[in-house]
């Protein structure tokens, strides 16, 4: 198998999930006790989170090129980063180490044409919903894309970082989710992307009628597969 960088820690509370999907994906093909060969740079989502709430993107390329060449010195063959909103600077990690990147919302929007729609809802942080580095590259894969109001979305991102990040989950939150879901289905939503990676850890399939696209399964999915081709 072909050894993939993982750039986590974004929160590691997704991250170990990350881990799990991805070696069980593995065994599933594999069997036996076959496991992914994984390198992962976990970095501290502290200062991360500051940077980000700062607009501090320069920053933040910088951090992750330097996660990416580091991966890179060790081994990787190909790179993954386990969240979706620092997929805002995939391009200069590809290009500062020549290597393939696994995509987050390549691995989304194939699941969603696979099942034949084309119009879908975004929930995310609001940096993943309000700029156009995610919303464009589903755009480019023949996605409409329908977003929460502005205060709904405000909501979304509040939950994600002063709960989710830290391992919280709270039925007034998943509420609130789900009100927010209930509008969007309303203005045309065939499906929702939980854009988020924590987002799994709240919103499940059994709280809304609509098709639910798990960024985090998807792109584990798309990781291991990748690392089995070898």
């Amino acid at each position: 198998m072909r050894r993939i960088g993982i750039i986590g820690g974004m929160s590691w509370e997704s991250t170990q999930l990350y881990y799990r999907l991805i070696n069980e994906r593995v065994r599933s093909v594999k069997g036996g006790l076959s496991s992914a060969p994984l390198l992962i740079h976990s970095v501290d989502f502290a200062p991360v989170a500051a940077m980000q709430s700062a607009s501090d993107w320069a920053g933040l390329t910088a951090m992750m090129v330097s996660a990416g060449r580091d991966l890179r010195a060790a081994g990787a063959q190909a790179l993954a980063i386990a969240t979706n909103t620092m997929h805002k600077m995939a391009g200069e990690v590809i290009a500062a180490t020549d290597l393939p990147l696994i995509h987050i919302a390549d691995a989304t929007a194939t699941a969603i044409r696979a099942d034949g729609l084309s119009r879908v809802a975004l929930l995310a942080t609001r940096f993943t919903m309000e700029q156009d580095f995610y919303r464009d590259r589903l755009t480019a894969a023949g996605l409409s894309v329908l977003l929460p109001e502005a205060e709904e979305r405000a909501e979304i991102h509040r939950v994600i970082y002063e709960e989710l990040c830290r391992g919280v989950v709270r039925d007034d939150s998943r509420a609130a989710y789900i009100r927010a879901i209930a509008a969007l289905r309303e203005r045309g939503a065939q499906a929702v992307i939980l854009g988020c990676t924590e987002i799994t850890l709240l919103v499940r399939p059994q709280d809304t009628d609509l098709p639910l696209f798990d960024t985090t399964t998807l792109h584990a999915a798309a990781i291991a597969d990748w690392a089995m081709a070898g």
